[in-house]
């Protein structure tokens, strides 16, 4: 199984080198990477583009203005060609080498959706901001009494998929609304979903981090928007119905598989 690994990138010229350098040396047997630029202004879009003209795995989409990081995601998803899809930021909060564990158990057929928690920790955690953390847990149990999931960590980077689980999804949420937008619509579906430990660098506002109480505010209303409404939605009924029918599919390929070599 090919595995695309979608990297949004705006105004991160300090860390993107590190990065890509670091995604070359990953241990999957196939992968590409799409780079979205979503209409940086420091230089991170040339520099891009003069690392992967010398590297065949890597691709770069560019956005003529800044859109946010969930309409760069949305493209994405559009244009990967891989069987399992996985986001990566670009300013090395998570750890590349770390991509293989996350997407492991899809690619061995036992699960459909994996989250990579923040707090399983697997070998480091930076000590950072408790407000932050605090925000995290709550919004995480919030979202799980309307989903039913026990979850540890639904604003986690690290989310991978079966192409079929997210391709279909028509994305409609802002800003950092996608990470409870994927998690309120997939537990709608039939998906097996599972999650493993990663290592998380954390960085303060000085470093670059871009996320404000606002984003916070705006989770607890998406939180009930994507739970509450949207399912119901006929969008949202089309992408859970259209998920659950390629599942079901897959299934029944593996079932007939498993019975072919018996």
């Amino acid at each position: 199984m090919k595995v695309s690994i979608l990297v949004p990138a705006y105004n991160e010229r300090r860390t993107i080198g590190l990065m890509l350098e670091q995604l070359i040396y990953i241990e999957l047997p196939e992968y590409e990477v799409v780079i979205v630029d979503d209409g940086s202004t420091d230089g991170t879009v040339e520099f891009i583009r003069d690392w992967v003209a010398n590297h065949p795995k890597m691709r770069l989409l560019e956005q003529p203005v800044n859109q946010g990081k969930t309409a760069a995601i949305a493209r994405a998803i559009q244009e990967a060609k891989g069987d399992v899809i996985i986001i990566q930021d670009a300013d090395l909060e998570y750890d590349p080498h770390e991509i293989p564990d996350v997407v492991g158990p899809i690619l061995k057929g036992q699960a459909d959706v994996v989250y990579g928690s923040r707090f399983l920790v697997k070998r480091a955690a930076r000590v950072l901001y408790y407000y932050h953390y605090l925000a995290n847990k709550l919004l995480t149990m919030f979202s799980n009494v309307l989903t039913n999931r026990n979850m540890s960590d639904i604003e986690t980077c690290y989310k991978a998929f079966r192409a079929e689980v997210i391709r279909p999804m028509k994305i409609t949420s802002h800003r950092f609304g996608m990470e409870i937008e994927f998690t309120a619509m997939i537990c709608k579906t039939r998906a097996r979903t599972y999650e493993v430990p990663i290592s998380y660098y954390g960085r303060t506002y000085e470093e670059g981090k871009k996320i404000s109480y606002i984003d916070g505010l705006y989770a607890l209303w998406y939180i009930l928007y994507y739970n509450l409404f949207h399912p119901y939605t006929s969008d949202g009924r089309a992408y859970i119905e259209a998920v659950n029918q390629s599942l079901r599919a897959n299934e029944k390929l593996e079932s007939d598989k498993r019975a072919g070599h018996l």
